[in-house]
């Protein structure tokens, strides 16, 4: 598996007192997820050849989120965001693992006690791309819904993107669809689903790029916090760690990450809670972040707009966040 050694989950390493060679890199085991691991490990082996080999293992761990992926069920109904991280963070605590890489948009907004998001690497596409079977017609990138027949079925597993969809075609039916990229690909293949929406990001990331029947703008449909960005978590107390991935940090990627999360840290939303949150740097230096909340069934939906310099990343997304939960109903961030 391109040069590295491969571990169980289960293997019972002791705690690290000092760095340790082989480096231990936890992560998911999802196509996707081993294709984002494998690039981070070439890019940090760049940095410190030290790391080269076998001096470096990915331990591979099964976590709740991909045990229930065929399960039926919304991530909301069974633990949300957290299940996809629950466990490797529980590696990283006992010392199985040093550090975990992770789809940025999966991981809860307040970490665990004792791990930090140590970095964010440069980030890929943000926007949600559609998936169209042979019944829909050529789609215009800015009406890109208008392609759907009347009453198509659109499956997603994204309340985010239920609330857009159906806010701007109400009469679509919207159904549950989980599973990795492929399956989901399949499943509009196979004519299960007439059409399907996905992260443009980890369709490149995997070589299937072509498989997008369109880019819709990120205006148009707003994403998630962090998606297509890769954040890499790291205990708080490795420092030799957390200044070896200073090396390869994007810093533009993290303040627009920084503006999002702390949007949606301060919506404080569950994951049965339509919220997007797109950040972005202008020409001029400055970040632009748009924000969005709505209502599952797409009838409420408000999204508002903030800028401003780079370095005030968190206060723009906490206060963009304060705007959109003043004027939306309380409801709407219930449990």
């Amino acid at each position: 598996m391109d040069m590295l050694t491969v571990h169980s989950a289960q293997v019972d390493y002791p705690a690290p007192h000092r760095r340790a060679l082989p480096l231990r890199v936890g992560t998911r085991g999802s196509p996707l997820a081993l294709t984002q691991t494998k690039a981070f490990i070439r890019d940090l082996q760049k940095t410190c050849p030290a790391l080269e080999g076998e001096n470096t293992s990915l331990d591979i761990i099964r976590t709740t989120g991909d045990a229930t992926q065929a399960s039926g069920c919304r991530l909301a109904d069974i633990g949300g965001k957290g299940l996809f991280s629950k466990e490797i963070d529980e590696a990283m605590l006992a010392g199985r693992i040093d550090i975990a890489v992770h789809s940025l948009k999966d991981l809860e907004t307040t970490m665990r006690p004792g791990i930090l998001l140590g970095c964010i690497l440069p980030r890929e596409h943000a926007s949600d791309v559609l998936v169209l079977g042979p019944d829909c017609a050529i789609p215009d990138p800015w009406e890109p819904w208008a392609c759907l027949p009347d009453g198509a079925a659109v499956g997603t597993a994204s309340v985010r993107r239920q609330a857009q969809l159906l806010h701007a075609r109400p009469d679509l039916k919207v159904g549950l669809i989980r599973g990795n990229v492929q399956t989901r690909l399949d499943k509009v293949a196979s004519g299960a689903t007439q059409a399907t929406l996905l992260a443009y990001a980890g369709l490149r990331r995997l070589g299937l790029a072509e498989r997008a029947s369109l880019i819709i703008h990120p205006e148009l449909m707003v994403p998630a916090a962090g998606q297509g960005i890769v954040g890499i978590t790291v205990r708080e107390n490795d420092e030799q760690m957390r200044e070896m991935l200073l090396a390869i940090e994007d810093a533009h990627a993290r303040a627009c990450a920084t503006a999002e999360r702390a949007l949606l840290a301060r919506l404080d939303g569950s994951c049965s809670t339509p919220i997007g949150a797109h950040a972005r740097i202008c020409a001029s230096g400055d970040l632009h972040l748009t924000g969005l909340v709505a209502s599952v069934d797409g009838v409420f939906l408000l999204k508002r707009k903030l800028s401003g310099p780079l370095s005030d990343a968190a206060r723009i997304g906490d206060e963009l966040g304060q705007s959109l939960k003043t004027d939306s109903p309380a409801w709407i961030f219930a449990p």
